[in-house]
C-alpha cells in the first residue's frame, strides 16, 4: 500500500462486522469481533482517520428510491478541460459518480433517472457541457455484482490479529 499501513485481519473483521451490522455500536462490534471495546474504538478511529472508513450514512438504493433507469456514459473531453467538466457534472443531479479514465474516453459517469425520458434529458445535459466533445452511453439492464469491498480487503489482509473473529463470521458479504 502506498503511504498507508496495510489492513490486518482484525481491521478487516471489524469492517466486515460493520458491513453486516451497520447500526451496531462499539460494544456490540467488540462482542462480534471478540476484542475489547477500546480496541474497536481505537481501530475504527484509525481507519476513519486514514480514510478507509468514509462514512456511516445509509446506503441508498437509487432504483428503490424511484430512479430505476441507470446508464454508464463515457465522455471524451477537450484537452485540459477536466476542471470545467467536473463543475458541469456536479451541476447535474442525475450524475451519481464520475471518474477520470484512460483509454478512448476521458471520463466515465454513472447516471440514474426515473424514466427513459429523464435519462435522455440527463444525456442532453451532459452534452451541453462545452468541455464535452463526444459521449457514448450504455444503459444498465441489471446489477449482477453490487458494489463490494470485503472480498478484496480479506484477500489482502495482513495475517495476524482477528483471524478467529473472521472465522466466526456467518453468511455472504
Amino acid at each position: 500500500m502506498t503511504g498507508r499501513r496495510a489492513l490486518d485481519a482484525l481491521d478487516v473483521a471489524l469492517l466486515a462486522a460493520l458491513h453486516d451490522h451497520p447500526r451496531a455500536g462499539d460494544l456490540e462490534l467488540s462482542r462480534i469481533a471478540g476484542v475489547a471495546r477500546a480496541t474497536v474504538t481505537s481501530r475504527l478511529e484509525r481507519l476513519t482517520a486514514a480514510g478507509v472508513v468514509t462514512g456511516y450514512g445509509p446506503d441508498v438504493d437509487v432504483a428503490a428510491a424511484g430512479f430505476g433507469v441507470q446508464a454508464f456514459v463515457t465522455l471524451e473531453i477537450a484537452q485540459g478541460a477536466i476542471e470545467a467538466v467536473t463543475r458541469d457534472l456536479e451541476a447535474i443531479p442525475g450524475v451519481l459518480e464520475a471518474h477520470a479514465t484512460t483509454g478512448v474516453g476521458d471520463v466515465l459517469c454513472r447516471v440514474a433517472a426515473a424514466s427513459h425520458e429523464a435519462l435522455q434529458q440527463t444525456l442532453v445535459d451532459l452534452n451541453r457541457s462545452s468541455a464535452v466533445v463526444r459521449s457514448t452511453s450504455v444503459v444498465a439492464l441489471s446489477e449482477i455484482v453490487p458494489w463490494r469491498t470485503l472480498p478484496l480487503l480479506e484477500s489482502a489482509a495482513v495475517p495476524g490479529a482477528g483471524r478467529s473473529a473472521m472465522s466466526r463470521r456467518e453468511g455472504p458479504r
